[in-house]
C-alpha cells in the first residue's frame, strides 16, 4: 500500500477556533466559549451564577491569552486588597467576568471566569453592612 492510497478528509474549522498549528495553543479554549454561552443562558433564565476555574483546566498560557482576547475588555474593573490583590474584570460580554486572585507576593493563585450579574466577591456581606450602618449612626450622633 502506498501513501497515495490513504484517504484524506478535510475537516472544516469552527468559526472562532484558533488556526491549526498556532504555537502554544492546545485547542482546549474554544469549547469554553460554548460553555460560557450556556452559563449566560442559565443566568438569564434562572439568575443562577456559575464559574469556570481556569486553574483546574489543561490550558496553556497561549490558551489563556487567546481566550482573554476573544472575550475582550468590558466597562467595569474592580480591584480588591485582602491578603493579596484580586481583580475582577468584566469582559466585553456583559455578565462574564475574568477573576484573578494573587497572593501577597503577587503570584497568581487562582483564575476564574465567573458568570454573574455582579460577582459574589464584590457583594457586601450583610454583617459588614450592619457594621456600616452602626458607623453611620455614630457619625449622625456626632452632629
Amino acid at each position: 500500500m502506498t501513501l497515495d492510497a490513504i484517504p484524506i478528509h478535510v475537516v472544516p474549522r469552527h468559526a472562532g477556533s484558533p488556526p491549526p498549528g498556532e504555537p502554544g495553543l492546545s485547542g482546549n479554549a474554544p469549547p469554553l466559549l460554548r460553555e460560557l454561552a450556556e452559563q449566560v443562558r442559565r443566568l438569564l433564565e434562572s439568575g443562577e451564577p456559575s464559574a469556570i476555574d481556569l486553574s483546574a483546566l489543561p490550558l496553556t498560557p497561549a490558551d489563556l491569552d487567546w481566550l482573554r482576547e476573544k472575550l475582550g475588555g468590558g466597562e467595569i474593573a474592580v480591584t480588591l486588597q485582602a491578603g493579596g490583590e484580586s481583580t475582577l474584570d468584566e469582559t466585553a460580554c456583559a455578565g462574564v467576568w475574568w477573576v484573578t486572585h494573587r497572593n501577597e507576593q503577587g503570584a497568581v493563585t487562582a483564575q476564574l471566569i465567573e458568570v454573574a450579574f455582579v460577582p459574589e466577591l464584590v457583594k457586601a456581606h450583610p454583617q459588614d453592612v450592619a457594621i456600616g450602618r452602626e458607623q453611620l449612626e455614630l457619625l449622625i450622633s456626632d452632629l
